[in-house]
């Protein structure tokens, strides 16, 4: 099958607003026209993507439609596993389903004419097959047409370029940090979603970096662990102070730990499960040793991670052991997948965010939280939520702080004399690398270049800017 959307013919000089220097990025890129159109035509068509969680469709036949801008895909549980296929009836080109449904004993039915379809994709019934000329029904015609899917994480990834590279070769070396933390085994607690104001690109930095956390979550910054350079150090009389100067023994250090774990849980309502919280309540009155905040910190987690795997095994859930992963492999709070997937790892439990772009300057935003549980206990299969407006009162405390910044920058994006955003080099450097990431496929960059660049800019938040290779 060829690729939806050729661009053999593009080059560098084809793209506005261009990143030419890494620690500035052009501002009408948030909101252009013409840049979210190329976006549509030579970005989307070529990357994988997360269309769905496989705990949506845990029985033969169930499927969901997968929606970004104006592409729609079915993903389907068959017997031979999960297959995918575009949204559209072979004969006059009618969408098949929306939202979510079990395809049953007739398969999918289109509701204009009736063509029937099997879950495999094969067409199995034309009404009045002889008005039309056999040679125009044969298999290839009258199927439904495949897109590519393949799974990791415990979801199913989409690409509609037969070309590109396979999924596991796409993402790199995040995989196995991930994979050491069970991510195929994360169920899902609950979903929710909110259509922001905003363009989605906006929506997704706000995440890959943690320097917002001083004034945008002063809850969390108030308990940061001390030592951690400008992310906890005094900032001065315009914003709040670190811990550094209140934890006086290491037992202030252990109960300001823990507070901040209780507030972290409470604000991602996930990411940091009940149970981890409750486990490291017990540690309040721990020995650690004086003077040292790396050593304190040593102590504690490693005492911690012992006690949540400990705790966890018991309890039936699918534990790795988290101080030989915390070992062999280091891993990002915030681990970032091009072009819009998120996983937020902590302990046994995740977060995770898909953002899809609706128009130049709105997007739909989802939420997940993650855990482990009992391989024996029954789970709800999950259904997308209704989204939510973007300020709704009822969204846990955390992404609410995001997202009221948010449609504030996007306005403010428009004002005279705002012509590029600065970066930190340093702590901001993940913003440069997608977006000059995507600045490769908007430009036709090579493919294989651009399999290696997606290495480098598959990573966590606070990352510096890097070479990308082009």
């Amino acid at each position: 099958m060829p690729s939806h959307n050729s661009s053999k013919d593009a080059s560098p000089e084809d793209v506005p607003f261009l990143v030419t220097d890494p620690e500035l990025i052009p501002s009408r890129r948030y909101y252009d026209e013409k840049f979210f159109e190329l976006e549509r035509e030579r970005l989307w068509p070529k990357v994988w993507q997360m269309a769905c969680r496989l705990e949506e469709i845990p029985q033969p036949g169930d499927w969901v439609e997968y929606r970004n801008l104006d592409k729609s895909v079915i993903v389907t549980r068959t017997r031979e596993g999960v297959k995918a296929f575009n949204n559209a009836c072979r004969h006059r080109g009618v969408q098949l389903v929306t939202g979510r449904g079990n395809s049953g004993s007739q398969g999918f039915i289109c509701p204009f004419h009736g063509w029937r379809f099997a879950p495999d994709g094969k067409n199995t019934f034309v009404y009045a097959r002889e008005i039309f000329s056999e040679d125009k029904l044969t298999p290839d015609q009258v199927d439904l047409v495949p897109v590519r899917v393949e799974e990791w994480a415990g979801c199913a990834f989409i690409n509609f370029d037969e070309n590109a590279a396979p999924l596991l070769e796409s993402l790199g070396p995040v995989v196995q940090r991930l994979n050491s933390r069970n991510v195929d085994r994360l169920k899902v607690d609950w979903w929710e979603s909110a259509v922001l104001p905003v363009n989605w690109k906006l929506a997704m930095e706000a995440f890959m970096e943690g320097y917002h956390v001083m004034r945008t979550h002063p809850q969390l910054h108030l308990l940061a662990a001390p030592g951690l350079g400008w992310q906890s150090d005094n900032v001065g009389p315009s914003g709040p102070k670190g811990t550094k100067a209140r934890i006086q023994s290491a037992q202030d250090y252990a109960c300001n730990t823990i507070r901040y774990l209780a507030r972290l849980h409470a604000g991602m309502a996930g990411m940091v499960d009940a149970f981890e919280v409750n486990v490291a309540e017990t540690l309040h009155d721990m020995e650690l040793p004086e003077g040292d905040f790396g050593a304190m910190a040593q102590a504690f987690y490693g005492r911690l991670n012992q006690e949540i795997t400990d705790m966890g095994r018991r309890r039936g859930l699918p534990m790795f052991d988290l101080n030989q992963v915390a070992m062999e492999q280091k891993f990002n709070a915030v681990e970032y997948m091009f072009p819009h997937f998120f996983l937020l790892p902590m302990f046994s439990a995740m977060s995770s965010y898909r953002i899809r772009p609706l128009t130049p300057e709105t997007c739909l935003f989802e939420i997940w939280a993650l855990k482990l549980c009992p391989e024996s206990e029954e789970r709800p299969v999950p259904v997308a939520p209704t989204p939510r407006a973007h300020d709704d009162p009822g969204f846990p405390e955390i992404p609410r702080q995001d997202y009221s910044n948010l449609p504030l920058q996007q306005l403010g994006l428009h004002a005279g004399g705002f012509d590029h955003m600065i970066l930190s080099k340093q702590y901001e450097g993940l913003i440069s690398n997608y977006q000059r990431l995507i600045d490769g496929y908007l430009g036709g960059t090579a493919p294989d270049k651009l399999a290696r660049a997606a290495h480098v800019v598959n990573s966590g938040y606070d990352a510096p800017i890097a070479d990308i290779g082009f």
